[in-house]
């Protein structure tokens, strides 16, 4: 990159650094630190949650989907725009689990069921969590050597190491200094004035992107060249993407109910309004939030599709094919890497820069098509020899469909990369599938460098790398606190004091880093990041569901019913994942040798008939006959079953919800009391379905309608079911029919949105943010509001419930006089009389 560039890289990002580094004085306790101390407005919220939640692997990501598969897939998620409307309007799981005052979702399982439930769920939560998170920042890292044009490799005092190991340090390094100084205030401070930061930023690039590439002349017809039934715009023309049906929508939209707090990457922010009412207006706001943001990120992934792909770009040095090979050989070096491998180096780089098949290419060809063809042979072995337990082989004539023009120019553009990889598999099999994964992930982003001139250059890296380390903080803070305080603190036997508590903490997030760092730098990652993601989510996101729900709104919900909804739930959604790995290669040979073929196959396709042609399971050789939509589908449903015959089979007494939410008469001072009830008539319910209830100011009821307005009557009523019903009953548009309507929406109608969005919350922010700052000075802390939970109670909240039920909890003063005794230790009079002051019950007349 220029100069100019880096200057504008390092401007912004010293500023968001600084602002967020400051706030750190505004730490008093462990509350704190974990939930930035309860006190955050709804623009804040808003503004910097959806910076911490989307990343810069969040981006490379959505590359991927929109490079195969466009507009036209994500249209259909319209049919279930109501579902999530409701859902975000009334602060579905959002608001009750800010009522709960819990600080991590382990928190709220020991308060809501027990505390080896807790311990329990942890231990799925961080493996799931610190799992999925570790490649984030090698594919954040990567994304900045490609983009910047950093070498490969780079020398230091004689020593040679990969660059992107480097750049992930020096990042990983700063997020760690971010999130250990303050916790979830330095992190929340940082999001916020990041996104203050980015507004100009993301409308400088919209603005280049929209002058530089015509719509009509050059993004629509790179879109539309396509085969039939890959679509990237038709939504009526994308059966060959792969697996679509209404089935497919329902399962998507269970997933949302159940699901709806299940992932906890940014718990910080669960936690960090002011109150409930609060932290409902956060996520109403969101609707509003994405702006230029939005457009930024969809722009980004056609027009690097049109460069690459139209050939208006092809020629010249700064053109498409200097750039696909320029990426293909640099993927080749950082890959297949080593003194050992320099001929493959070599030899391959001059087949891709020429076309050139030298001797040794040739060899390797050679080899890899042995091995290809010694795989398909076993393959039909196994095939054949499966035919007598069932199946039945059915001779199917192809039709021959003459490739179009753009079909052929793009089997030329893909012919040298995947040539490449074959010649790499000889010798590297596993080199040739990270090589063919990273040259994918780094396509867009190796488009954009030819692409952006400089100056737009430096605006784009900026917002990645504020991206890049905004994910990282979160991350590394939400996945750090779960392990300290969901394993660590219920398993110790006496409380840790403030001190002890925030040095465990800051450790544990630097041990997240630290295996983040060793895990993205050793591991090849050979599958698409939602793939990853998926799989790796599994593990907590299979049962966690219906304990989260069931918890927060159903009182007969028993603990009991939760251990069998999180385990067979989780069970299922692992052995799942494992059988489709499996099945191929192990499971159906051995079902096959063992004669049980026959009689799983009569068991599988008897039990999809009845669901028939929605769901088609088909036993054969190729694939695991139970698609990943259907196994996710199977064990929700199970999981959300299995809760509930459990719990009622073992509820002896309902839960006291009104003790965990804090209403009636455990209601804290300054809280709403939720638990009156209130005449309900056609409009009170209409009204509530839409969220609106006494606690709404007339600027917050504005705000609903809004958006309410805008998300059903044009998000849902007319993009979807208008324009669906036009194109089924009165004729299917065209192709550029499809390109004009997403022209509208994606560029005019958006655009509009963000030029208004864009001053609001920018205004919003700015405010917000001084009284976070006045709050932060004026709050009092509880050195017991720590995560403890006694007896279902948490720790803060015993004094509360001893007065209210006129009872002594003794268990919690034996905690007390440990954690007094701590103290006394640390000679620390501040902290013991802030504990004498919350030992005390508190003076609801003051």
């Amino acid at each position: 990159m220029h100069w100019i560039d880096w200057l504008i890289v390092a401007i912004p990002v010293g500023i968001v650094v600084f602002n967020g580094l400051k706030a750190q004085k505004y730490v008093k306790g462990v509350s704190d630190f974990l939930t930035g101390g309860r006190v955050a407005g709804r623009y804040v919220l808003t503004v910097a949650s959806g910076e911490a939640a989307f990343g810069l692997i969040s981006l490379v990501g959505m590359y991927e989907v929109y490079y195969r598969s466009g507009f036209a897939y994500g249209w259909w998620g319209g049919i279930a725009g109501p579902i999530g409307i409701i859902l975000g309007l009334t602060g579905y799981c959002i608001y009750r689990f800010r009522e709960t005052r819990a600080m991590t979702m382990g928190q709220f399982f020991e308060m809501r069921y027990s505390r080896s439930f807790r311990i329990f769920a942890a231990i799925l939560q961080s493996i799931s969590g610190v799992v999925n998170y570790a490649i984030f920042p090698a594919v954040g890292s990567r994304f900045i050597v490609y983009f910047c044009d950093l070498p490969i490799n780079i020398s230091v005092f004689g020593f040679v190491f990969p660059t992107f190991g480097l750049v992930m340090a020096i990042f990983l390094s700063v997020a760690v200094l971010v999130a250990t100084k303050g916790g979830q205030i330095t992190i929340m401070v940082t999001d916020a004035v990041q996104g203050l930061v980015s507004y100009p930023l993301y409308l400088l690039v919209v603005g280049y992107l929209i002058y530089r590439f015509s719509w009509f002349n050059e993004i629509a017809p790179s879109l539309l060249d396509r085969p039939p039934g890959q679509s990237l715009l038709n939504p009526f023309d994308i059966e060959a993407h792969r697996d679509f049906n209404l089935f497919f929508v329902l399962v998507g939209m269970l997933g949302g109910i159940l699901n709806r707090m299940g992932w906890s990457g940014t718990q910080g922010y669960n936690a960090a309004a002011l109150n409930a009412h609060e932290q409902k207006m956060g996520g109403v706001l969101g609707t509003w939030r994405s702006g230029f943001s939005g457009m930024m990120y969809v722009l980004l992934a056609v027009v690097a599709l049109t460069f690459l792909t139209n050939a208006k770009f092809n020629d010249g040095p700064s053109g498409a094919l200097a750039c696909r090979t320029e990426l293909a050989t640099k993927a080749l070096n950082d890959i297949v890497s080593g003194e050992e491998n320099a001929q493959v180096r070599q030899e391959v780089t001059q087949y891709i820069n020429t076309g050139e098949v030298t001797p040794a290419v040739r060899d390797w060809l050679n080899q890899s098509e042995e091995l290809r063809l010694q795989g398909e042979a076993e393959k039909e072995r196994i095939r054949l020899a499966g035919l007598g337990a069932g199946e039945q082989e059915v001779a199917v004539e192809s039709p021959i469909v003459a490739p179009s023009a753009g079909e052929e120019a793009r089997a030329a553009r893909e012919a040298r990369i995947l040539t490449a990889r074959d010649s790499i598999k000889a010798v590297d099999p596993s080199g040739s599938q990270t090589f063919f994964t990273i040259f994918g992930q780094m396509r867009v982003p190796m488009a954009l460098r030819y692409i952006l001139p400089i100056g737009i250059t430096g605006a784009f890296c900026a917002l990645c790398v504020f991206l890049l380390i905004s994910t990282d903080t979160t991350y590394m803070h939400s996945w750090g606190s779960i392990i300290v305080q969901d394993l660590i603190l219920p398993l110790r036997r006496k409380p840790f004091t403030p001190k002890q508590q925030l040095r465990v903490l800051r450790l544990i997030i630097v041990g997240v880093a630290l295996f983040a760092f060793l895990f993205s730098f050793y591991f090849g990652q050979v599958d698409y990041i939602q793939m990853f993601f998926a799989i790796t989510g599994l593990i907590w996101l299979g049962g966690s569901g219906p304990c989260i729900v069931g918890g927060l709104y159903w009182s007969r919900g028993t603990t009991a019913g939760a251990w069998v909804a999180l385990i067979v739930g989780s069970s299922m959604a692992v052995g799942g994942f494992l059988g489709q790995q499996m099945w191929v290669e192990t499971i159906y040979p051995w079902l096959l040798d063992a004669g049980l073929l026959g009689t799983v196959t009569a068991i599988v396709e008897g039990a999809s008939a009845p669901f028939e042609p929605y769901i088609l399971w088909r036993v054969g050789p190729d694939k695991f006959p139970i698609n990943s939509q259907e196994m996710y589908a199977i064990t929700m449903f199970l999981g959300l079953g299995l809760y509930i015959v459990v719990s009622l089979l073992t509820c002896r007494e309902p839960f006291n919800m009104d003790r965990m939410l804090h209403r009636g008469k455990y209601k804290r001072e300054g809280d709403r009391d939720d638990s009156i009830k209130r005449r309900l008539t056609p409009k009170a319910a209409f009204l509530r379905l839409i969220g609106i209830n006494e606690e709404y100011s007339r600027g917050d009821k504005i705000l609903t309608w809004s958006v309410f307005i805008y998300s059903f009557g044009w998000g849902f009523l007319i993009q979807f079911v208008v324009v669906a019903v036009w194109n089924v009953f009165f004729g299917q548009w065209s192709n550029e029919g499809w390109a004009n309507w997403f022209f509208i929406q994606n560029i005019v109608i958006a655009g509009a949105v963000a030029l208004v969005s864009t001053i609001w919350f920018s205004i919003g922010t700015t405010i917000d943010l001084k009284k976070l700052f006045r709050r932060l000075r004026e709050k009092e802390v509880s050195v017991l509001d720590d995560g403890r939970v006694i007896g279902n109670v948490s720790a803060d909240d015993i004094a509360l419930v001893e007065q209210v039920e006129n009872k002594v909890i003794d268990e919690a003063h034996r905690e007390e006089a440990m954690l007094e005794d701590a103290l006394e230790s640390e000679d620390d009079a501040a902290d013991i009389e802030n504990l004498h002051k919350h030992q005390k019950p508190e003076d609801k007349d003051a």
